[in-house]
């Protein structure tokens, strides 16, 4: 087993850490408290390839491998929370469809302008109301085909990027009879008459990603905007969701990483009975369990995302390096508050807004217990 990076990997992830701790770190608090997204810094991502790390060159991006990809979530992950969610939710269900399953001309519509830093971002536009986990049957958003236009009505929510988005790719049901073939996805630019994207939600964490909800009104696309062929939303979606949540895991990563680091500076800073606390017991072992924590999940996150850049299944590991790495950034992160003490808890130390912005990890793009039944079934050989 080889469990080096390549110079390439290895000098991609420097590049980003140091971009990330320059660019997102110090202004990851001022972006949670003011729920401001980091405009700024995005704008810098284009040319260095990070909005557009799946996009093949001759469109503009970066045309990076999965592993490269993971690294770079992740690093951007350990310097804010918000940023990261947002350049995740960008590459993976903004742009990685297009780049799936579009046409020429939609790729070479769509993806320089996503890529490049100089438009807006990309969305992804899945749940609804009464439809989150239950796609296949919950879907009530309808596109209506009238010659060379979809005519789409409904309401989305829990938008990611909507407010900053150049395109809301949107799932709809095209076919009112239902079934596994009855949704179908179309790139719904943000400009389009009768589209309308609520006020941004107040949420937990993450404040500096705008959430909203998206309702359409007898919002006209041209028929040219349909990805891939009619009907094969759902499975599209569902091949979306397995990338995204190699980086929704190499997220984890990030901000777990960012928590440890707190936990371990204050432990070495902090006195209590003439020593630092580093050399209580109680907290060695908090350490220790931390660093094996993720240092576990480290190894699920590229193994999976090593499966997907050599072209092999990687739908089980996906969602196996999402539930674990998931799970595991919120007992780092308890732990890491826990050696704070009551400093912890107050939002002058960082510690206190990662805990806040890993909780939705275990939640967007596949909940654990979602992801818990497709790693059953993959085991049991279930449909």
């Amino acid at each position: 087993m080889d469990f080096s990076f390549t110079e390439e990997q290895r000098m991609f992830r420097d590049m980003v850490h140091e971009f990330a701790e320059k660019e997102l770190k110090p202004r990851a608090r001022h972006t949670d408290e003011a729920a401001e997204f980091n405009a700024e810094a995005v704008q810098k991502m284009g040319p260095l390839g990070l909005l557009g790390l799946s996009v093949p060159e001759e469109y503009g991006g970066a045309g990076v491998d999965a592993i490269s990809a993971a690294l770079a979530v992740e690093q951007i992950g350990w310097g804010c929370g918000s940023t990261g969610l947002a350049i995740e939710a960008h590459n993976e269900l903004g742009c990685a469809p297009i780049v799936l399953f579009g046409t020429e001309e939609q790729k070479r519509k769509w993806l320089p302008l996503l890529a490049s830093g100089k438009g807006k971002l990309g969305s992804l536009a899945l749940t609804e109301p009464g439809a989150g986990s239950d796609l296949a049957g919950g879907v009530r958003v309808f596109a209506e085909r009238h010659g060379d236009e979809w005519i789409i009505n409904g309401e989305k929510m829990w938008c990611t990027n909507a407010s900053i988005a150049q395109t809301i790719i949107t799932l709809c049901r095209t076919d009112k009879r239902g079934g596994s073939q009855s949704l179908s996805m179309i790139i719904v630019p943000t400009d389009a008459p009768g589209l309308r994207i609520g006020p941004a939600e107040k949420k937990m964490g993450l404040k500096g990603s705008p959430t909203h909800a998206v309702s359409y009104d007898n919002v006209r696309i041209p028929a040219a905007n349909l990805l891939g062929p009619e009907g094969r939303g759902l499975q599209q979606a569902l091949q979306t969701l397995d990338g995204g949540r190699i980086s929704i895991a190499a997220l984890s990563l990030g901000l777990a990483q960012a928590a440890f680091e707190e936990a371990c500076k204050y432990a070495k800073e902090r006195q209590t009975f003439g020593v630092p606390i580093a050399l209580h017991q109680a907290i060695q072992w908090m350490i220790a369990d931390a660093a094996t924590l993720i240092d576990a999940a480290r190894l699920m996150v590229y193994r999976a995302a090593w499966l997907k850049a050599n072209g092999r299944s990687f739908s089980k590991e996906a969602a196996m390096a999402k539930l674990f790495a998931s799970e595991i950034a919120e007992k780092v992160c308890f732990s890491a508050i826990q050696i704070h003490g009551g400093y912890g808890y107050s939002a002058e130390y960082p510690v206190e807004r990662i805990y806040r912005d890993q909780r939705l990890m275990a939640i967007g793009e596949g909940t654990s217990e979602i992801n818990r039944l497709v790693i059953a079934r993959h085991v049991l050989e279930l449909r």
